[in-house]
């Protein structure tokens, strides 16, 4: 890094940013009441933190699968809004929400390609999968790794887990753990 650059991973403002994606994961997870119903499948989100928007070296347009900028452009500007449409993407919408570390949110929904294809470095080396990850989580994953992304937040479709992935790390609650330091038992 040059004395000009800025460490997102660890500025105040990127890690709040990062905190209310999360917190709006857990919200859309513990709202949702069918998780245990057979054959339902819940609200499923990707969102990733990006400190350089020139990712399409390794990213893909997800189809016609768009952010709805027209109600909500921003992660920061109305919680409500952005709450209300990630609840809509979760539910009618695949793919990789690209959040930019000013919370902007791109409207183009995107599949990140697989880490060893595009990174070189090694990264993929580094990459340890759990036994409950999907193909959402293992993408997530892959791309917590990339230099330019700053966090990637996931909630699964099958069990309501929210997850954050960090350089890798994975830090995970599943759906009973979600809010369990704020509540009494």
């Amino acid at each position: 890094m040059t004395d000009l650059s800025i460490d997102y991973r660890s500025h105040p403002e990127v890690e709040e940013l990062v905190d209310r994606i999360r917190y709006c994961a857990e919200s859309i997870s513990i709202a949702f009441e069918d998780w245990d119903r057979p054959r339902v499948k819940g609200p499923g989100l990707y969102f990733a933190v990006v400190a350089d928007r020139n990712y399409g070296d390794y990213a893909d347009p997800m189809g016609d699968n768009r952010w709805p900028v027209e109600s909500c452009r921003s992660v920061g500007v109305d919680y409500a809004d952005f709450a209300e449409a990630s609840e809509a993407v979760g539910f009618e919408r695949d793919g990789a929400v690209v959040v930019a570390v000013d919370g902007v949110i791109e409207e183009g929904m995107v599949r990140f390609r697989d880490l060893e294809a595009t990174a070189g470095d090694g990264l993929a080396d580094r990459v340890a999968y759990e036994d409950w990850m999907g193909s959402r989580h293992m993408s997530a994953l892959e791309t917590s790794m990339r230099p330019a992304v700053v966090a990637t937040v996931t909630l699964s479709e099958e069990t309501g887990r929210v997850s954050l992935f960090r350089d890798g790390e994975v830090f995970s609650a599943e759906r009973d753990e979600i809010g369990r330091k704020w509540t009494a038992d």
